[in-house]
C-alpha cells in the first residue's frame, strides 16, 4: 500500500492476507469455545492430581504463548509455582511431582521433543498438546495424555487451542475452579472486539487500523505490566516481527524506568523514529499506574509518538486477551500497509532447514 487510507479499502486489505490470517483472526471466539470443548474431553490419569509441587509448560514461539497466559491466569489462584521453559533443557527441580505441559502445534519442534524426552526420564506426569508431529507419536506410545488440536493456521494464531486446554487439564485436577464463566466473559468480548476491529470497520473507528498506522515506517516499542501485560508485550512484539515482518521491542513496568527510561535522549535523529504504545489494564499495581503516566510525560515530545490501550472485560483472561487481540490485529493491518503477506516466515523456515542439514 502506498496510502494510509488504503486501509480503509476492503479489497486491498485482503488482497494481502491471501493465507487468511484475518480469517483466523475472526475465528477466534469460536476457537477458544472448541478448545474448552477438546479440553473436557481429554481423560487424566487419577495419580496426576496428587502433591503436585509446580507446573512447567514447555514450547517456543506461538507455542509458548499459551504456557505465558496461564502462568498470568493462576498467579493469584495457585499455591505452586508455574513456569514456561523456552529451551532445549529442563530446570533442575522437574521430577515426578511436576506437572509438564509439552506444547508443540506442529509437534515437531526440537527444542520442546528434547524437552519432552528429559521430563520423560525425569518422571514427571506429561501433558502433550500438539496437532501431530513427533511430539504426538512419542506421547501416544509412551502413555501420556495427549491433547489434539486442530491443524491449519499459523501457531501464532491458535492461541486460543494451545492455553485453554491445559487450563481445563487444571480443572479437572481440582487445582483451579470457574473456567466456564471465565469463558463464557471472553468469548462474548472477543465477538464484540472483532466486530470494531475487522477490515470492514473504517481506520476512525478501528483502534487496529489506527496502531498499525502509527507502527507504519517507524519502530514500534511496546511497554507493558510486570506480573500482568508483560507477556501482552511481549505478544505485540512477536507478532509486529512475525506477522509484519518488522522489527520492535517491548519492556515493562517498573523495570523499564530503573534503565531504558533514561535511553531517551540521543541519537535525537532516531529517536523520532520510534512509536511507543502503553498498554494498561486495571489491576496494574497504583505505582505502576503512576509510572506509566510519568514515564509518558516524560518521552512525549520526544519520540515520535505514544499511545495507550486499555484492556476490557472482568476477569484475568478477558482482560489478558483482549489487548492481545487489538495487537494481532494491529500486526496484520501493519503488513498490509508495508503490502507483505503476514502468514509465511521465511526466515524461521530458512533456519529450520539449515539446522536439519546439520
Amino acid at each position: 500500500m502506498n496510502n494510509l487510507n488504503d486501509l480503509n479499502n476492503l479489497e486491498t486489505v485482503k488482497a494481502n492476507d491471501p493465507g487468511g490470517m484475518l480469517d483466523a483472526l475472526w475465528q477466534m471466539p469460536e476457537q477458544c469455545e472448541e478448545a474448552l470443548a477438546i479440553g473436557r474431553k481429554i481423560e487424566m490419569p487419577s495419580d496426576y492430581a496428587a502433591n503436585v509441587s509446580n507446573i512447567v509448560v514447555t514450547g517456543l514461539g506461538g507455542s509458548a504463548i499459551g504456557g505465558d497466559f496461564l502462568r498470568l491466569y493462576v498467579t493469584n489462584k495457585l499455591v505452586i509455582p508455574v513456569i514456561v521453559n523456552r529451551d532445549y533443557n529442563l530446570p533442575a527441580f522437574v521430577d515426578s511431582k511436576t506437572l509438564l505441559f509439552a506444547v508443540s502445534y506442529s509437534g515437531n519442534t526440537e527444542e520442546t521433543i528434547s524437552a519432552y524426552i528429559q521430563a520423560r526420564e525425569k518422571g514427571a506426569r506429561i501433558v502433550a498438546l500438539t496437532n501431530g508431529g513427533k511430539l504426538r507419536q512419542m506421547a501416544e506410545a509412551d502413555g501420556y495424555p495427549v491433547i489434539v488440536v486442530p491443524a491449519g493456521i499459523s501457531p501464532r494464531a491458535a492461541t486460543g487451542y494451545l492455553l485453554i486446554p491445559t487450563l481445563t487439564v487444571l480443572e479437572k485436577l481440582g487445582l483451579i475452579s470457574g473456567l466456564a464463566v471465565e469463558l463464557e466473559e471472553l468469548t462474548r468480548i472477543l465477538r464484540s472486539l472483532r466486530e470494531q476491529l475487522r477490515p470492514e470497520t473504517p481506520v476512525k473507528q478501528n483502534i487496529a487500523k489506527q496502531i498499525a498506522a502509527r507502527f507504519y515506517r517507524k519502530i514500534p516499542i511496546i511497554w507493558g505490566a510486570g506480573g500482568g501485560t508483560e507477556v501482552v508485550a511481549m505478544r505485540w512484539k512477536g507478532q509486529v516481527n512475525e506477522n509484519g515482518k518488522a522489527p520492535a521491542y517491548w519492556n515493562v513496568f517498573p523495570e523499564l524506568n530503573h534503565n531504558e527510561i533514561v535511553g531517551f535522549e540521543e541519537p535525537a535523529a532516531l529517536l523520532g523514529q520510534l512509536e511507543i504504545v502503553i498498554l494498561r489494564d486495571s489491576e496494574d499495581h497504583p505505582r505502576v499506574q503512576k509510572r506509566m503516566d510519568i514515564s509518558k510525560d516524560i518521552v512525549k515530545g520526544v519520540v515520535g509518538g505514544v499511545a495507550e490501550v486499555w484492556s476490557q472485560g472482568e476477569g484475568r483472561l478477558s482482560r489478558l486477551f483482549s489487548l492481545t487481540y487489538i495487537g494481532d490485529y494491529v500486526s496484520v493491518y501493519l503488513a498490509a500497509l508495508y503490502g507483505i503477506d503476514p502468514t509465511p516466515v521465511k526466515n524461521i523456515d530458512y533456519l529450520k532447514g539449515k539446522l536439519a542439514e546439520s
